[in-house]
C-alpha cells in the first residue's frame, strides 16, 4: 500500500454502473483518504441512468461522471484492483490485491432492481474500508 494513502481501482465492462458506484462510495465514505479511480473495459457512452438516480437517493451525485478505458497505467498505479464482471480483460501484476466482487450488471435496469445492487457495494465498501484501517464517515 502507498504510504500516503491507498489507491484502489474499480473495473467493469462498461464503467457505467457497479464500478461507478463503487468508486462514488468509496470517495464519498472514505472522505478522501483512498485515492480511487474506476475504468472499464469496454466502456459505455455515458453512466446508467438508473445508477445515477439511485446514487442521488442516498445524496450521491453521478451525474457529472463518464465512463473512462481501462488502461494498464490505471492498474499498475493501484494498490487494490476491485473487478466486478470483467472477466479476463483486467491484466494482473504482481504485488497489487485483487478482488473480484460478483454483483448484479444493473445494465438495462430500472431503478428498483439497481437499489440492491447499489446497498451490496455500500456495504462491500464499509468492509474493504474496515480492512483498509479507515473509518468510514457515517
Amino acid at each position: 500500500m502507498s504510504l500516503s494513502r491507498p489507491s484502489v481501482l474499480f473495473v467493469c465492462v462498461h464503467n457505467a454502473g457497479r464500478s461507478q458506484m463503487g468508486a462514488a462510495f468509496l470517495t464519498h465514505l472514505s472522505e478522501g483518504r483512498v485515492e480511487v479511480r474506476s475504468a472499464g473495459s469496454a466502456p459505455a457512452e455515458t453512466v446508467n441512468p438508473a445508477v445515477v438516480e439511485a446514487m442521488a437517493e442516498v445524496g450521491i451525485d453521478l451525474s457529472a461522471q463518464k465512463p473512462k478505458l481501462l488502461t494498464t497505467d490505471a492498474v499498475q498505479a493501484s494498490d487494490v484492483v476491485i473487478t466486478m464482471g470483467c472477466g479476463d480483460a483486467c491484466p494482473i501484476f504482481p504485488g497489487k490485491r485483487y478482488l473480484d466482487w460478483q454483483l448484479q450488471d444493473p445494465a438495462g435496469q430500472g431503478v428498483d432492481a439497481v437499489r440492491p445492487i447499489r446497498d451490496e457495494i455500500e456495504h462491500r465498501i464499509r468492509g474493504l474500508l474496515a480492512d483498509l484501517g479507515i473509518e468510514a464517515r457515517a
